[in-house]
């Protein structure tokens, strides 16, 4: 039996539409954090855009050569559905722009990881940053912080490395590159890679792994300046770590994050302008009430279902910030697995701030009945649909499926008038109508939100029709 007692919840609804995922928001406001500003010297935004188009000029001459010459109806970008430059291709672009086979390809790798170029299959388009890339500085530095995000795919990963050591080093590098940031200047090689040796060391030791050398000891917490002293007993870690590093730092200056040379690195106003973005991003998470940026994704995700839109996407980013992107899309999808409808709509939230880097692992979600209407809704709207008629690409069963779902959680942490009110964001042009697509789309709280609306809807008839059509979809009865 439901209780017709009003949940004392802040859910509230959006416009009614069917691809609406119950977000929520509060009454109250609470006090806006003052508006960060940089560290003194940091160039201004439209100065780090210069710098920044200027860096990424060979790519977007790629990209639009690109935009150009292939797409429906042309030659195709690839041929292996990898975003591999097909030779062919790299052949004709060589020809066209007078560079080599091996810089095209370059550039081309590098306009995709800065989302100037997207490719779909076997065919590539133009990505909505190079469309804006004269006129939005904005745009731009989002492109070259993607860029920055990707380092570790801009170079080759040294080959006679384990790639367990290679993943260590990757995830290590954000702590010596808030060094660098805090150093402010030029930093010796001996003083990152000493700085690199304890960040693994940590990260061993949190995993319960033996560390480095027979005689190490556990690591003690990074300090703000890294000890200068070394174990006598690390050589080996520090001979294996030495060029993994080297490989990092190379990789960095690759793509303009900073400088690299005679046994010293220096970030550059771009890097040094991205790395503090990111700790900035880290800081307000950290400083928020629920502590978000120390959750899991479902803990994050339940953290910022009371927060309003604006900042609940701040919330997504900063947590974002702190992880690595393959590990935090993993969550966020198996966050939307679980039985609670309203992660799974804020989880597909997440992922829309995540953008394109998250496209493989929603496509590959498609096919499960769960995720399937989410993962197309955001699939639609990563491909430029506009968000007001993205549930255009629903069929009639996924979108019934969608309503069922939101409701669900509407039911769950939202309030019963609210639940009343999400009848109006149905399809279908009746109550009687609805009920009976609801019955056959075989979602799982099915009779759970029938009974609910049942029980909060003010019309006696409804109700009764509502409640019959509970107790049909319980029973098997039709």
């Amino acid at each position: 039996m439901t209780s017709r007692i009003p949940r004392d919840s802040r859910l509230r609804l959006v416009r009614p539409r069917p691809l609406a995922a119950a977000p929520s928001a509060v009454n109250e406001r609470r006090p806006r954090r003052p508006a960060p500003r940089p560290p003194e010297g940091t160039p201004a935004p439209a100065e780090l855009a210069r710098m920044a188009r200027s860096g990424l000029a060979a790519a977007a001459r790629v990209a639009r050569w690109a935009d150009n010459a292939l797409g429906p109806g042309r030659d195709a970008a690839t041929t292996d559905g990898k975003a591999t430059l097909s030779d062919t291709t790299a052949e004709r672009a060589a020809s066209d722009l007078g560079l080599t086979t091996d810089r095209i390809r370059a550039d081309w790798d590098t306009a995709r990881l800065a989302g100037l170029v997207e490719v779909h299959g076997d065919s590539a388009r133009p990505g909505w940053r190079l469309r804006a890339w004269d006129r939005d500085d904005s745009a731009v530095l989002r492109g070259w912080v993607a860029l920055f995000d990707a380092w570790s795919l801009a170079s080759p990963e040294p080959a006679d490395q384990e790639p367990a050591a290679v993943a260590e080093v990757v995830s290590a590098m954000p702590q010596v590159l808030s060094f660098l940031q805090l150093s402010a200047g030029p930093v010796p090689v001996e003083q990152l890679l000493d700085l690199l040796r304890q960040r693994v060391t940590e990260l061993r030791t949190e995993r319960c792994e033996v560390p480095y050398g027979a005689g190490s000891e556990a690591a003690t917490p990074l300090a703000a300046v890294p000890v200068a002293d070394t174990d006598p007993a690390e050589p080996a870690q520090d001979a294996e770590l030495a060029p993994l590093l080297d490989w990092a730092l190379h990789a960095l200056a690759s793509v303009g994050a900073l400088t690299y040379g005679t046994g010293q690195a220096t970030l550059t106003p771009l890097g040094s302008w991205a790395v503090w973005v990111k700790l900035e991003q880290i800081c307000v998470a950290a400083q928020s009430p629920a502590g978000n940026i120390e959750q899991s994704a479902e803990g994050m995700l339940r953290g910022c279902a009371q927060l309003r839109p604006n900042a609940a996407r701040a919330e997504y980013r900063a947590w974002l910030a702190a992880r690595t992107v393959g590990s935090a899309v993993g969550e966020l999808l198996f966050a939307a697995r679980g039985d609670d409808a309203l992660l799974r709509g804020l989880a597909f939230e997440a992922l829309r701030v995540v953008g394109a880097p998250a496209e493989p692992d929603v496509r590959a979600v498609v096919d499960e009945p769960a995720l399937r209407p989410y993962a197309l809704l955001w699939l639609a709207e990563h491909d430029g649909v506009d968000p007001e008629d993205a549930h255009e690409v629903l069929t009639r069963e996924e979108a019934t499926w969608l309503w069922v779902d939101t409701a669900a959680a509407v039911a769950d942490h939202g309030e019963a008038p609210m639940l009343v009110r999400h009848l109006e964001s149905a399809l279908q042009p009746t109550v009687p109508a609805l009920l009976t697509e609801v019955r056959a789309v075989g979602h799982p709280r099915t009779v759970q939100v029938l009974v609910a609306l049942a029980a909060a809807h003010p019309d006696p008839a409804l109700a009764k029709a509502v409640r019959r059509a509970a107790f049909q979809v319980h029973t098997g009865g039709s």
